[in-house]
């Protein structure tokens, strides 16, 4: 039984970047990034040196005090940013910011559901739109409480993406997948982000489970921190994500007073690089 995906809202960088990819014979690279995070403008800089580094799709982390799925890493990250100043609306104007100079690849923003709820829907997702959001990742809102923000986003034509995971069987899977656009994000193993590496050898097996349920593009991340983790994935997905590996190496580029330095947007895009690297070599094992 295949579960009816939502219809794309069109034009969609997000579709039109998928199908470049497959075009390419390759898998595509989502980079998460905090927005903020250590600073407003050099989290802004690195979001502008994302795409020629190798990112095709940039997920922006709206930063929270609660981040109930987000391991130490990112955790620091949403700290650091905060104490920054960063909010909802400066989040919003970054990506603003971005699409100025970036028209085609697509963003999509990732948190919680408590700021938008506090922003006000419809207001965020005209916010959201108008700033040049592609898609949406709402871990806390599962399929039950769609139309808190789920419906509305598809009505202003911005992509909710779903996350799936090892524990959702066939019988779950087609209920996440309802409403579901842009992309599924296979969640590899269970735990918080940043947790352990992932069995690669169980990865085709999802995929090819969660395709006979959807035509979407899967998107595979958790525990991809170097070129072969992201080619062992690119063999079998249609994309790559990494997310903690990039806030590490950010973290680690800080002076000691947590700013940033004159390596820190080099230290996240030469990373960047060597993964999309073990991405392209990957997919390119692809029937």
């Amino acid at each position: 039984m295949t579960a009816q995906a939502a219809t794309n809202p069109t034009p969609n960088r997000i579709t039109a970047r998928f199908a470049q990819c497959r075009a390419e014979r390759r898998a595509a690279l989502v980079t998460f990034v905090m927005a903020g995070d250590p600073d407003i403008p050099t989290s802004l800089a690195l979001l502008r040196a994302l795409p020629a580094a190798g990112a095709d799709v940039i997920e922006v982390g709206m930063p929270f005090t609660d981040p109930m799925a987000d391991g130490p890493s990112i955790q620091a990250a949403g700290l650091r940013a905060l104490k920054a100043g960063t909010t909802l609306k400066k989040t919003l104007a970054m990506v603003a910011d971005f699409r100025a100079r970036d028209n085609a690849t697509p963003i999509v923003l990732m948190g919680y559901y408590n700021p938008i709820y506090v922003h006000g829907v419809d207001t965020f997702l005209a916010e959201a739109k108008a700033a040049g959001v592609d898609g949406l990742i709402v871990v806390d809102l599962p399929p039950e409480e769609d139309c808190e923000l789920c419906e509305p986003a598809m009505k202003a034509g911005i992509n909710f993406i779903r996350l799936a995971t090892p524990t959702t069987d066939d019988k779950r899977l087609p209920k996440v997948l309802t409403n579901t656009s842009g992309f599924v994000y296979y969640v590899s193993l269970n735990g918080v982000t940043g947790a352990a590496i992932p069995d690669y050898s169980k990865v085709g097996a999802a995929v090819e489970r969660i395709k006979r349920h959807t035509p979407l593009p899967v998107a595979v991340g958790f525990g991809v921190k170097t070129a072969a983790s992201a080619a062992a994935i690119a063999a079998h997905a249609d994309g790559v994500v990494v997310g903690t590996a990039l806030i590490d190496a950010l973290r680690c580029s800080l002076d000691d007073q947590g700013r940033a330095t004159s390596g820190t947007i080099a230290a996240v895009t030469a990373l960047v690089s060597e993964i999309a690297n073990g991405a392209r070599a990957g997919g390119k094992a692809q029937p």
